[in-house]
């Protein structure tokens, strides 16, 4: 069950990192020992998830093309999300390879590589409900979200957005993980949820009779592999490995496998402070 982190698992990410002395490697002390610690999950379809007790997704992927690429070996550890963060930020694990949203909380504490794909937010409804086919029909109607996820820090974009036509923001529900807001949203307890577009594809995809892709609700957003902020020539290694891929072709045939699409106009610079993030953002 993937929980992303909130306020509270990145405060206190950043009172580890102060308080212990264990810190990420940077690329010298990688390539001296020979490997790079990575950290990544197993419940967040299409990023990272299992099949038949084996790992699979987007980021299983890259890892294989990291691997190949790469001159030192990479380690991985499964992790649950809630803990995943916060291992990364007080050095147990040098980068995470995993699907994170970037926002201002996240890059307090992290850079992150260029992003490989959207996380621009839109929201899901019932499959068959002609009523929400604009953001001013979602004036007062009850909205489900993760719990301190990326997706709750942005819901001021919809509001603004509602206010301009007239209407407001309804109740808000936080659950704990996405399959308990699907539940209620299929039994009427709420009256869509929101998440990052490439989720709600898959959620459509995988139940089409059951769910309906609603409509962006927010700016542009961005995923992509997160690392401490102490440790700026991994950046750039993992800079010049995404770009790679891009080049290459990879990263958009690895784009189109698990995401249906193509993302082309990305940032192709790594992210690394809120004034960036914000003007790529158009926020």
């Amino acid at each position: 069950m993937r929980k992303l982190v909130g306020a509270y698992y990145l405060a206190a990410a950043v009172t580890m990192a102060f308080s212990c002395h264990a810190m990420a490697a940077d690329l010298p002390a990688i390539e001296k020992s020979g490997t790079l610690k990575v950290a990544t999950e197993d419940d967040y379809a299409p990023f990272n998830f299992m099949t038949n007790g084996k790992t699979d997704g987007f980021n299983k992927d890259m890892l294989e093309e990291l691997r190949k690429y790469a001159k030192f070996n990479v380690d991985q550890s499964i992790l649950p999300w809630t803990g995943l963060l916060a291992s990364v930020s007080t050095g147990q694990y040098d980068m995470a390879l995993t699907g994170a949203v970037i926002t201002d909380e996240r890059l307090n504490v992290f850079n992150f590589t260029p992003p490989w794909a959207s996380a621009q937010h839109y929201f899901v409804k019932r499959a068959g409900d002609d009523s929400l086919n604009t953001i001013a029909a979602l004036s007062g109607k009850k909205v489900g979200v993760q719990a301190g996820s990326a997706l709750l820090a942005r819901l001021p974009e919809l509001k603004a957005m509602l206010e301009k036509t007239g209407g407001k923001l309804g109740p808000v529900v936080e659950y704990p993980s996405y399959p308990e807001a699907y539940a209620d949203l299929a039994n009427k307890r709420v009256d869509y949820v929101i998440n990052v577009v490439i989720s709600v594809n898959d959620l459509v995809k995988a139940k089409p009779k059951v769910f309906a892709k609603g409509l962006p609700v927010s700016g542009a957003g961005y995923m992509a592999w997160p690392i401490p902020k102490n440790s700026p020539e991994l950046l750039a290694y993992m800079t010049k490995f995404i770009n790679h891929l891009r080049e290459t072709g990879k990263l958009a045939e690895l784009q189109k496998k698990w995401f249906g699409e193509t993302y082309d106009d990305l940032p192709t610079e790594p992210i690394t402070n809120a004034e960036q993030f914000h003007k790529f953002a158009g926020l």
